[in-house]
């Protein structure tokens, strides 16, 4: 048995926390509010035009992302059980992992939608007929697609507003990603047994002697 003030123990410790928090509160926590603002510019961007597609406002990216947290928050209430020997906690985690890549995947493909989306308005030139914003990649070809944004009373507006929306997507989505990735990437490798999960009963030094034993 280690002596209580054993400096190995409290470098064991600290190693389960981050800037005081614990590592999959920290993560539930950058996922809730990046899942937020994700979803909120979403439906921010559809009330600009009646006319964007669903993959250009990927407010579902923010919802997944938000669930994803609201599972890494059940995680946490959970009592905590040495070598998962509870089938609710091994069931919790296994769904925050796959969560976590889903939402990876969802906000990888939120950037990329609004990547394209953005390189295109880049080259757009539009023109405001009836109360509507419509934008060709080509002037000079008249069998061009035309891109209709309804409900745009100045084009002028519409396009830069949009362009800024477009960004701050890329942004927080990318950075959603990274953060769903660091969580798959933590759960994964340590086998949810060195970063603390749940409410933890069992004292460290316990846990150290079964460790030694096995």
């Amino acid at each position: 048995k280690k002596p209580k003030g054993d400096p190995k123990t409290g470098q064991e410790e600290e190693s389960h926390t981050c800037c005081g928090c614990r590592f999959p509160l920290l993560f539930a926590l950058l996922q809730l509010a990046l899942g937020i603002s994700v979803t909120v510019l979403g439906f921010l961007m559809a009330g600009i035009s009646s006319s964007l597609l669903v993959r250009d406002t990927p407010y579902w990216a923010g919802i997944i992302v938000c669930v994803v947290s609201l599972v890494g928050f059940v995680m946490l209430c959970i009592s905590y059980q040495p070598d998962e020997k509870t089938c609710v906690q091994f069931t919790v985690k296994l769904m925050y992992f796959l969560l976590s890549a889903l939402g990876l995947v969802a906000c990888v493909l939120a950037v990329a939608f609004a990547a394209h989306h953005y390189l295109q308005m880049t080259k757009f030139t539009c023109d405001t007929i009836l109360e509507s914003c419509q934008c060709k990649l080509d002037t000079a070809d008249p069998l061009g697609r035309t891109f209709v944004y309804q409900d745009a009373a100045d084009c002028g507006s519409l396009t830069s507003m949009l362009n800024l929306y477009l960004l701050l997507q890329m942004v927080l989505n990318l950075i959603a990603a990274l953060v769903c990735l660091s969580a798959c990437f933590v759960m994964w490798k340590h086998r949810y047994q060195v970063f603390y999960v749940g409410v933890r009963f069992y004292p460290l030094t316990a846990t150290e002697g079964q460790q030694q034993k096995v």
